[in-house]
């Protein structure tokens, strides 16, 4: 089965482009500072001889993951070395076909594979790397082969998901193990995605840890580099109504405390949502029952603005087969780091998680299938960040778009790093700057994943591998 449109993988490169944070972001024990973003090209060729090249990005962000106490440059090291492994596998995957069954395929046949032989060449006991950190590291190829097919073929990316372009259709990827029956026979991504997408979103505003609430907290420390530094001046700044709320997990008292400071400040200004983030800490539902319950019980209002609560409990489900149904029964419940594809997420509905926090640094080839699963089964969407900068940032807010989410878009690059975007943002202002709470997608167009790459003035270091090119 096979057509004209197909493509195969025939060079690849990688590229490392550090990034330093201009305030620190709290990842649960941990706090990231900075950060290397993985870019790789891809080169694809049809069977008429044509190519196209593609580019995709992701943050290596390390502390989310592969949470763990070995030394950080240990972690980010790994996986920068099993970014080049991969670059060399794709460049000489000879898989042919749409670029999500060729992903697929390398999903099943050497990402588990590759990802064992990077473990064990690191020697007898090392700390394994993450399946999830495996997924991040694939990511950016199988971005920058989505851009390079839609290149090839000069359409957008997103109007490729169907018929005419895939040669199988959704029942080949999800039907496997599916108890619930629902068949996908006869049709495609496609059918899951909106006809037309979203130009405006909503923009969510991370609170992290660290982040200062209001001017009674500065201490003089802090950067003046022109943006805000305190979470009153973004919500003014920005016109913010969204706000993700970072939690420890581990510390109820405080946890409790956070929500109604912010959650005050929010009524205060004018913001209509929140979200609470446990950082996967929790191991007890009754831990952010008892938290919820008394919220409503003394802060209603900030209580109702709480519009779902994300992933408290282990990345590892499989192995916490935890019943949150008490909890979903308050909240809706978002998989994130969790999920990472449909299989994860039919184990999570279960268990009774009710949403799924999709994320492209996790393929978008895997959000794109776990996005029908999930819609077909009745849950809602969330598309969250990684704060994403540069290039990352624009299949983000696509996926988004056309997805379908609960409400808009988390986007946090603006605020951590914004001036590494500055080169992608001349071209595209409202992917990168959030007004009046939202972000802009009308700057995106063209073929691929919309880039528009040759007006973005970026310099890049030499790559670090470089097959085919």
């Amino acid at each position: 089965m096979s057509k004209a449109t197909d493509v195969r993988v025939v060079g690849a490169s990688l590229y490392f482009l550090p990034v330093r944070t201009r305030v620190p972001l709290k990842f649960g024990p941990e706090t990231l500072t900075h950060v290397t973003c993985a870019r790789a090209c891809v080169k694809v060729a049809d069977s008429s001889g044509r190519t196209a090249v593609g580019w995709g990005e992701t943050p290596l962000s390390v502390q989310w993951v592969w949470p763990s106490s070995l030394a950080y440059e240990s972690r980010h090291e790994a996986l920068k070395g099993f970014c080049v492994m991969l670059a060399e596998a794709w460049a000489g995957f000879e898989e042919q076909g749409h670029p999500i069954e060729i992903t697929h395929e390398f999903d099943r046949r050497l990402l588990g594979e590759l990802l064992a032989k990077s473990n064990d060449q690191r020697g007898p006991g090392s700390e394994q790397m993450p399946w999830l950190a495996g997924l991040v590291c694939c990511s950016l190829f199988d971005l920058a082969l989505h851009d390079a097919y839609g290149t090839l073929h000069k359409v957008p990316s997103f109007e490729t998901y169907n018929a005419k372009y895939m040669n199988r259709d959704l029942a080949f990827f999800l039907t496997e193990a599916d108890g619930s029956q629902v068949d996908f026979a006869g049709r495609y991504p496609e059918d899951f995605l909106a006809r037309k997408r979203s130009e405006r979103m909503p923009a969510w505003h991370l609170v992290g840890g660290l982040d200062l609430r209001d001017e009674t907290e500065l201490t003089g420390s802090e950067p003046d580099d022109g943006y805000p530094v305190v979470l009153t001046e973004w919500i003014k700044t920005d016109g913010l109504t969204c706000l993700k709320v970072k939690l420890r997990g581990t510390d109820s008292a405080w946890d409790y405390d956070r929500l109604v400071k912010v959650g005050r400040i929010a009524v205060d200004s004018g913001v209509d949502w929140l979200t609470a983030d446990f950082n996967c800490t929790v191991t007890d539902p009754a831990y952010v029952n008892e938290i919820l319950d008394r919220l409503c019980d003394e802060h209603p209002r900030i209580y109702g603005m709480i519009l779902y609560v994300e992933q408290p409990f282990p990345y590892d489900l499989p192995n916490n087969r935890i019943d949150v149904h008490s909890l979903s029964a308050r909240k809706p419940l978002f998989l994130d780091e969790s999920a990472h594809d449909w299989r994860m997420i039919e184990l999570g509905r279960e268990l009774g998680w009710t949403g799924v926090a999709l994320k492209t640094c996790k393929t978008l080839s895997g959000a794109l299938l776990s996005a029908c699963w999930a819609k077909a089964h009745g849950m809602t969407l969330m598309v969250q960040d990684l704060t994403n900068p540069m290039l990352a940032q624009i299949p983000h807010v696509l996926l988004a778009a056309y997805a379908g989410t609960i409400m808009g878009v988390e986007t946090n690059g603006m605020q951590f790093y914004p001036e590494a975007s500055a080169a992608e943002r001349a071209v595209h202002p409202g992917i990168y700057i959030r007004r009046n709470g939202s972000v802009d997608l009308s700057s995106l167009r063209g073929a691929g994943l919309e880039y528009r790459l040759a007006e973005i003035k970026r310099q890049l270091p030499s790559p670090a591998v470089e097959i085919g090119m």
